[in-house]
């Protein structure tokens, strides 16, 4: 692949869309997979968690959800080191390998009925695979996707890491809304949830081919040494402040992500007592617009700046998030659900576009993989795919089921504090073995 020239002839344009295709593809699977998770999570717990209580089941669905993301940080470590050490193109094909493994035991095991306790610990397993590699999959196409950006347009190219993931809930709308007007409610809680899981296996095949015809980086390839996998861990060490900066600001995107996509059907069901068809049918309009609101975010970051546009998308999720759904649950109804979410969907797109930018900038260019991953790893493991289980808990503890609201306050609160903190007085924080490279602060 040439090298991030700034020519705008038809065939380098078509090059490089190619090149964002193949490389987000893996995300594809991984988000598929995860949001069916999270929307089936009553069918899943019925089928391996099974429980007089219903609120428990669920917890248990969500506990092991949450037990998978755990793994994100270790693979943040090793896999990144990988890539870090190997190369982008080898590391993405490791990683969608073992996420492809994960899909499959997930999509095949048999439930609590036919083979006892065996079945929550297979499903447990699946998904300690699929955080193993999810814990670098995002960070690993973010920096591919950096370093084959044009000059002045990285965070409009890092961008479409996360505009990928919404088609890939799109999708899994789509299948789980005709699923649902075909089959009866019984037959999809009893063995129809895994239609999905079914054809998300089917398509893995496909996705190997594309990422197979990736090329390496240039940037990659231009490096005069590559680190063994000892220095990568002790330049990551070293850079521990700048890790967990981007963790904070990466903790918004999570924790907003995850609400709106993994627990929203499970909230619009089971706490405000809409259908299934209209809590997917806003999951399905929320993933289109959270396709275009991220490059969005990513360009007008490139031009204004990252901070400003951190720092107030963080502002207004602090000010709004609980009052906005005090509104909703006081009456809810589909145009109201459809309305916050589209106002979260806002935030997340904006928010994530122009994260994904400022992460790969503010972190070292020869261990870039690995502190980009681990900080966002840590900030799904401890608090985005943590969201449905606290989701549940509050609104269990408090009896106020506008009580999420509270969360994503908390992590708008931690996202403002860090963006403050990397690019203070206009500059982003140094790293402390070697420079970023420069940053859109502003």
């Amino acid at each position: 692949m040439a090298g991030p020239a700034t020519s705008t002839n038809p065939s380098a344009i078509k090059s490089r869309i190619g090149a964002i295709l193949r490389a987000t593809s893996g995300n594809f699977l991984e988000q598929f997979d995860f949001f069916l998770f999270g929307f089936y999570a009553a069918a899943i717990g019925k089928a391996f968690f099974p429980s007089s209580n219903e609120t428990a089941s669920l917890l248990n669905t969500f506990g092991v959800f949450w037990l998978g993301a755990l793994m994100r940080p270790v693979g943040a470590i090793v896999l990144g080191a990988y890539i870090d050490r190997i190369g982008r193109r080898q590391g993405l094909l490791v990683t969608l390998g073992i996420m492809a493994f994960g899909t499959v035991v997930i999509a095949f095991c048999p439930s609590y009925a036919t083979i006892g306790i065996a079945a929550p610990i297979i499903v447990l397993i699946g998904r300690l695979l699929q955080g193993f590699s999810a814990g670098v999959e995002l960070g690993g196409v973010s920096v591919y996707l950096a370093e084959i950006s044009t000059p002045g347009n990285r965070g409009f190219y890092t961008s479409f890491q996360s505009s990928s993931q919404q088609v890939a809930i799109f999708v899994a709308s789509i299948l789980g809304y005709l699923l649902s007007e075909v089959m009866p409610a019984d037959t999809v809680a009893a063995w129809g949830w895994r239609i999905p899981f079914f054809v998300g296996c089917l398509i893995i095949p496909l996705i190997f081919i594309l990422r197979r015809t990736l090329e390496e980086t240039p940037a990659f390839l231009a490096m005069k040494k590559h680190p063994t996998a000892s220095e990568v861990f002790a330049s990551a060490l070293a850079n521990w402040r700048i890790v967990i900066l981007g963790m904070m600001i990466a903790i918004l995107t999570t924790t907003t992500f995850y609400f709106v996509t993994v627990y929203t059907p499970t909230f619009g069901k089971t706490v405000l007592k809409l259908s299934t068809q209209d809590a997917l049918l806003v999951t399905l309009l929320v993933a289109v617009t959270n396709f275009f609101w991220n490059p969005v975010g990513g360009a007008l970051s490139d031009r204004i700046g990252r901070k400003p546009v951190l720092i107030t998308i963080a502002s207004l999720s602090l000010v709004t998030a609980y009052p906005a759904l005090h509104w909703l649950v006081a009456a809810p109804t589909f145009g109201k659900l459809l309305a916050i979410e589209m106002m979260f969907s806002f935030y997340f797109g904006v928010y994530s576009g122009t994260m994904l930018g400022a992460l790969v900038e503010i972190v070292p260019a020869h261990v870039r993989t690995t502190c980009f991953s681990l900080a966002f790893a840590l900030a799904a493991a401890l608090f985005g795919t943590f969201t449905p289980f606290a989701s549940t808990w509050l609104i269990e503890r408090t009896g106020d089921k506008a009580s999420p609201g509270f969360w994503l306050m908390f992590a708008a609160l931690l996202g403002i504090i860090a963006a403050s903190t990397v690019y203070r007085g206009g500059k982003a924080v140094t790293t402390y073995d070697t420079a970023a490279e420069p940053v859109a602060g502003h």
